[in-house]
């Protein structure tokens, strides 16, 4: 009975130290390593595009929201977005509020004062452009679909306006259009970045807080930023493997 429960102690010890050592393997893995697997990340296709969003940057100026709404004709109103910035305000008695004022196109304004505020700080939001979308998968028509750089779409000439969409995206990043009753969103600016160009919401970023990339590519700044940063995803329970990142990424954030 001692020598069996010498050998039960052995063989424990020897599986706590290997499941150490694993431990201790994955904790010193790279940022990317993991979003190769939090995204399904796909090294077949030519480019495989995503986004970083560094709220440590963020100013809340709307720049981007206005941008989109120019760049990708988006109703003028102010419940249409296919970007916007939503501030968070964590007062000290631990209160949390959210306020996106005509979704930050014009800047954002304070209500209380330094004193009762603990801490306050801006996130971008928009597409997350997933790779397990849960819009993709309710669209009755095939409308929205996976482009191969990995961009979700819309096909204006297949969606019939049912808003299955709409309902079933997780972050609210799709409206139907009130001109066209087709379903809208974020595209990455596609018709920009199939052409060489970064979408209009980074290029007008006063802060480059928003930084658009290849994760195909090792060596874009997308990549090296990943690399550098402790990211996380919005919603990870929703198993959505989006293509968007977030540093600096608060526990507060919806």
């Amino acid at each position: 009975m001692e020598l069996k429960n010498k050998k039960n102690r052995r063989d424990f010890l020897k599986n706590g130290a290997l499941l150490t050592g694993g431990m201790l393997i994955a904790s010193g893995m790279k940022p990317f390593s993991a979003l190769v697997y939090a995204t399904n990340h796909n090294e077949d296709a030519e480019h495989w595009y995503g986004m970083a969003i560094d709220i440590e940057k963020c100013i809340g100026c709307g720049n981007c929201a206005k941008a989109c709404k120019i760049e990708n004709d988006v109703p003028e109103e102010p419940f249409f977005f296919r970007t916007w910035v939503e501030q968070y305000t964590i007062l000290n008695d631990g209160s949390k509020i959210i306020t996106s004022e005509n979704g930050g196109l014009n800047g954002a304004s304070q209500d209380y004062t330094p004193d009762e505020i603990f801490k306050s700080f801006f996130v971008p939001k928009m597409c997350n452009h997933c790779t397990n979308s849960p819009c993709t998968q309710v669209c009755p028509v095939g409308a929205t679909f996976e482009s191969p750089e990995g961009v979700a779409l819309v096909d204006s000439t297949y969606c019939i306006g049912c808003r299955y969409c709409v309902q079933a995206c997780p972050y609210g990043c799709r409206y139907i259009h009130p001109k066209t009753k087709i379903a809208d969103k974020c595209t990455l600016c596609y018709h920009r970045i199939t052409n060489g160009q970064v979408p209009a919401c980074q290029e007008v970023c006063p802060t480059n807080a928003k930084i658009f990339g290849d994760l195909n590519d090792r060596s874009s700044e997308l990549v090296q930023f990943i690399k550098k940063h402790d990211w996380q995803i919005l919603k990870p329970h929703m198993n959505t493997k989006p293509k968007v990142v977030y540093n600096a990424l608060s526990g507060e954030v919806n």
